[in-house]
């Protein structure tokens, strides 16, 4: 068998889980993640140790799953993120990022499998460090970054990301460790850790002044991660410009480099060395027009005229439905505190890729 890393079974073993527990249809638009508390009660510890046991994990995973209150709970949460991102940024595409195929997509080494390593990895990454600061992790706290004024900004209600944490935490976690020659297995953790990157990339200095009048008399900065969305945007990025690679160097002097193709600015130069940055695969994708294990095609998809039909389609054409919808319309404002609206219809019309 292939060796993977362990973020692909925890991807295979959480989004079966995650697609019932969210009610993931594809349709839904990105939103946030809902805030909760820190556990007090408990019942809720108990609670959480069932949830470990519940969640396909390995051992060493399992028992650090046990000992970390609040993690199971995140680590559902990372893998909605990674969901709703993924299926976002590829919704006008013939492969939607649906959970359909997605066990025999991992099995490969395809350009949206290596997507799948980052962007589950980087959800991982942003979740952690998010519930430090919102105080859903009891062995974590704010950011405490020595070159900024954290415990005032506590003082003024604001907590910095954990990255530093967070991120220390997912490679015990994950337990990667060096892998012989398996190819795969090397590009798998490239992968993975283009998505750490993109989202430590994404940290910023926020700062806020507290003097008289907006003066900056007294002034607090803390660490504050980029909206997820701003990552997977960038991890979209990295996979339209993905690395295809040829080979990997001999480890024997204690490290290896992947080797990829020559990139499209230096057609003539030498096959070159991918950046940590780059999203990498071995295999050419499959078209994803017809169904398949790896997809359900296209057909039924909907999609727009102007801009998505010819491409999703496959070239098979496109039906054209007229339906009337209702919505909200002459809204005005009533003393004191509500709005009133009347009902409007209008016509729309609806494309659809055919068989």
């Amino acid at each position: 068998m292939r060796s993977r890393t362990l973020l692909a079974a925890l991807c295979l073993s959480l989004l079966p889980v995650s697609a019932a527990y969210f009610g993931l249809t594809g349709k839904e638009g990105l939103t946030h993640l809902p805030s909760l508390g820190p556990s007090t009660n408990p019942a809720q510890g108990k609670a959480h140790l069932k949830q470990c046991d519940l969640l396909k994990l390995s051992r060493k995973q399992k028992r650090l799953c046990q000992r970390e209150p609040g993690l199971a709970e995140t680590l559902r949460d990372a893998v909605r993120l990674s969901v709703m991102e993924c299926q976002y940024q590829f919704l006008g595409e013939r492969w939607n990022c649906s959970l359909d195929g997605r066990t025999s997509l991992l099995k490969r080494g395809l350009k949206e499998t290596a997507f799948l390593y980052a962007v589950s990895s980087a959800a991982l990454t942003h979740s952690l460090a998010r519930a430090c600061s919102a105080g859903r992790m009891e062995r974590c706290t704010c950011d405490d970054s020595p070159d900024l004024e954290n415990r005032k900004a506590w003082q003024w209600g604001v907590c910095g990301d954990n990255l530093k944490y967070s991120t220390k935490f997912l490679k015990k976690f994950l337990g990667q460790k060096k892998i012989g020659k398996d190819l795969r297995a090397k590009v798998d953790i490239h992968n993975t850790n283009v998505g750490i990157k993109a989202v430590k990339n994404g940290l910023k200095t926020t700062c806020k002044c507290h003097g008289v009048s907006g003066s900056c008399a007294v002034r607090t900065c803390w660490k504050q991660l980029s909206p997820f969305h701003e990552t997977g945007r960038i991890l979209k990025l990295r996979y339209d410009d993905a690395v295809k690679i040829l080979s990997a160097t001999n480890d024997a002097v204690g490290h290896s480099e992947l080797v990829g193709t020559q990139r499209h600015s230096h057609s003539h130069s030498s096959p070159a060395t991918p950046r940590p940055t780059d999203l990498v695969y071995v295999e050419d994708s499959p078209s994803f027009c017809r169904p398949s294990k790896y997809s359900l095609g296209t057909a039924g998809r909907t999609c727009s005229r102007e801009a998505s039909c010819d491409g999703l389609c496959c070239g098979r054409g496109y039906n054209t439905q007229s339906r009337m919808v209702t919505f909200s319309c002459h809204c005005q404002v009533r003393w004191c505190c509500y709005v009133e609206c009347q009902q409007c219809m209008q016509e729309e019309v609806i494309y659809s890729c055919k068989q």
